[in-house]
């Protein structure tokens, strides 16, 4: 599942795993999953690149769903995040 995201995407696990160490925007994603918790994060990776994440937590550790550039929209979010936490 990973890697058809990887190839449809152009987004690397090393890359989607750096947004979630880069201090992301995350909040539960209520939409997508009956069977078990999801969240989704809006972040950057290390050379500064865009990303929205959806991953969960299985038995403690982190398994990334899917990773892809953020859309126009999700963009805007995150940029009025950050603005909002450096006042």
């Amino acid at each position: 599942n990973w890697r058809k995201s990887e190839l449809k995407h152009g987004v690397a696990a090393a890359e989607a795993q750096e947004v979630l160490l880069n201090d992301p925007l995350c909040q539960v994603d209520t939409r997508h999953s009956d069977v078990e918790q999801r969240y989704v994060a809006l972040g950057v990776t290390n050379e500064g690149r865009r990303l929205f994440v959806s991953f969960t937590v299985r038995q403690g550790r982190v398994r990334i769903i899917s990773a892809r550039p953020m859309s126009r929209k999700e963009r805007a979010i995150h940029e009025e995040t950050q603005k909002a936490e450096r006042r």
